[in-house]
């Protein structure tokens, strides 16, 4: 289970890389660790058709009570089902992201597509939510994104899963494909295109 990731590209890389025609992130510095439950930077699909950049809280509210979720990995349960639409699809921009050992301590190790970490995209989607997170009641946004099987390099670190990865074309795909498509890309990133950049301890080192 992925419960950090980093994004410490600027907001206009973010907006470069999404090709977001609206940006409504204000104005969103870099995030070295980005936890469950905190505000981050997504594009989606607006109700107008443009895609947009905005910021919203990580992890859906729970089927059944319990902590938030913030990692997807069943599509054919009917929790899911109803946010598989393109208009309920998102991405969420990182550069690193965050698997644990399973040895006592925890190692950290951090993913990213090279030692520079550019930005790639997780799949996700979103949602409307009222309540209260964040110390906050009211209207919230919500987004979690998908998990798949661990490739080679992810596997001896963390064997059970790791995230739905995009970069290139498929990025658009996830936003725009028919959902026999999107569904598709829920499948485990190439181990070659993937690199260890930092491990040990510090939560931050993305």
């Amino acid at each position: 289970m992925c419960n950090l990731y980093s994004m410490t590209k600027s907001r206009e890389a973010v907006v470069a890389f999404t090709r977001a025609m609206l940006d409504r992130t204000g104005n969103q510095p870099p995030l070295p660790a980005i936890f469950p439950d905190q505000l981050a930077p997504v594009a989606r699909t607006g109700a107008d058709g443009r895609r947009e950049a905005l910021n919203m809280r990580w992890g859906f509210p729970p089927p059944s009570g319990g902590r938030p979720v913030t990692n997807i990995r069943n599509l054919a349960s009917s929790f899911w089902r109803a946010w598989m639409a393109p208009t309920q699809r998102c991405i969420v921009p990182a550069t690193s992201f965050c698997e644990y050992t399973d040895t006592r301590p925890k190692v950290a190790h951090w993913f990213a597509l090279s030692e520079e970490r550019p930005l790639f995209a997780f799949a996700g989607l979103w949602r409307p939510w009222r309540g209260v997170r964040g110390k906050e009641d009211g209207e919230h946004l919500l987004f979690a994104f998908l998990t798949t099987e661990a490739n080679e390099l992810v596997a001896p670190i963390h064997a059970k899963a790791m995230p739905v990865v995009l970069t290139g074309a498929d990025i658009d795909a996830w936003l725009e494909a028919p959902e026999a498509e999107a569904r598709a890309l829920a499948r485990p990133f190439a181990p070659a295109s993937l690199r260890v950049v930092a491990r040990g301890p510090r939560e931050d080192a993305g």
